[in-house]
């Protein structure tokens, strides 16, 4: 009886041994929810589990140490995982260190605590990385103009820009809209809420914040913005003392001559551009290609760049994916003109077809900022009104994993790029 308790014991000890590790796979076959898949690891983060980000191994898997707790989140939320061994595990590991494999390990540290700067109350759009983060169950805490100027974003590590104006012109909605309910109510929002804060013009606010959201980033804050957030943040900042909003938005005429008083050295990404003087036209500059655009909807993808996983760390981290060609959607800002854009910015996606940049990050002091053109990844031509889109019909979508690969991007402990 002795004998049989002891190898009983035996066999239990080896079996710890061999399954100590979960790992989630990331690539196309494998993985019956991608999204959710990240939701699990935020969940491991929080949960004080180590995790490594397995960068192009499996389209950029994610081990975790094993628990039965882990694997029953796994079974509950639909995600697939395998278990695997502690000889496996250093198989796998060995053959990501090899110099012949374009892949890499990456430990995550922490669940970064992320706000959404989105304003309160349900708009006649919808923004993805809400919804994203949403269905894959990653908390976040929306902040907006009072917050940020009350030096709030020193307490998180990922700031989402919702798909903001911050030039003060309404979007540029005003030929469309300006008689329908929804955009005459949030005119008279911003503008009670400009007054509140002390500025006597919704620009002068906006600036404000933008400049607020500049010294997040500088400071070493992570920042990602979408659609007209992109481009309308940086015009914000080159245009700071200067008047480049009309009447019907600011209640005064532009700044004669504005456009020679553009300061491109303020910006993060964008250089060069002209601005868009007319109130009636749906733009903000030459930096957006959306309507320069020569291309079908069903030719509409944009590839994702090839780093070297070994030597450019952080954007094979931002570029992990199971596929490389992502199927293209439409926003206010749809494409950045790559004559546009600084040398020192870095292309991450690119439709070769039309000659535009959809997805792209930088540098700026010690913080890092990351622009992803286009409204919803799942939604070709998202106009006001339409119903938000269900992610439970896309939850392998390359598109949105974009999203959720600058989530996790302020967990992980980066090395130093080398190129």
């Amino acid at each position: 009886m002795k004998k049989y308790l002891t190898v009983f014991l035996l066999l239990c000890f080896t079996y710890s041994g061999f399954a100590s590790h979960i790992l989630i796979p990331m690539d196309d076959e494998s993985q019956g929810d991608h999204l959710k898949a990240y939701g699990i690891t935020y969940y491991s983060l929080v949960n004080n589990l180590k995790v490594r980000w397995l960068l192009n191994y499996r389209g950029g898997s994610f081990l975790i140490s094993d628990t039965e707790a882990l694997r029953r989140e796994c079974q509950i939320r639909g995600v697939s995982f395998e278990i695997i061994s502690d000889s496996k595990t250093e198989q796998v590991l060995e053959e990501i260190s090899s110099p012949s494999q374009n892949m890499e390990t990456v430990e995550l540290e922490k669940a970064p605590k992320i706000a959404v700067y989105s304003p309160q109350g349900n708009k006649p759009w919808d923004d993805a990385v809400t919804m994203v983060l949403t269905y894959a169950e990653i908390p976040y805490e929306t902040i907006y103009d009072r917050e940020v100027l009350n030096d709030a974003l020193v307490e998180y590590d990922w700031l989402h820009l919702h798909h903001e104006d911050f030039t003060g012109q309404y979007g540029k909605f005003y030929r469309a809209f300006r008689t329908t309910p929804w955009y005459i109510e949030d005119k008279k929002h911003a503008e009670a809420l400009a007054t509140e804060l002390g500025y006597d013009k919704v620009s002068k606010e906006k600036l404000a914040v933008a400049l607020k959201i500049r010294d997040y980033v500088v400071g070493g804050g992570f920042m990602f913005a979408m659609c007209s957030a992109t481009d309308s943040f940086d015009i914000a900042l080159s245009a700071e003392g200067v008047d480049i909003a009309e009447a019907m938005f600011d209640g005064d005429p532009s700044e004669p001559g504005y456009q020679a008083k553009i300061d491109y050295n303020s910006t993060f990404a964008f250089t060069d551009f002209i601005l868009e003087r007319n109130p009636m036209v749906y733009e903000f500059s030459s930096i957006d290609m959306t309507q320069k655009r020569q291309i079908q909807a069903e030719s509409d993808y944009f590839t994702l760049m090839d780093f070297s996983a070994k030597w450019d760390v952080v954007p094979t981290m931002l570029t992990q994916n199971h596929t490389s060609l992502v199927k293209g959607f439409m926003g206010q800002t749809t494409s950045f003109n790559p004559e546009n854009i600084k040398a020192n910015v870095l292309v991450m996606g690119e439709s070769k077809l039309n000659g535009e940049a959809r997805y792209i990050h930088g540098i700026k002091g010690k913080g890092f900022f990351t622009f992803y053109g286009g409204h919803d990844p799942e939604d070709y031509t998202h106009r006001v009104g339409d119903p938000k889109t269900e992610l439970e019909l896309h939850p392998n979508s390359p598109g949105y994993r974009l999203i959720l690969n600058n989530v996790l991007f302020p967990a992980a402990r980066k090395k130093k790029q080398k190129t």
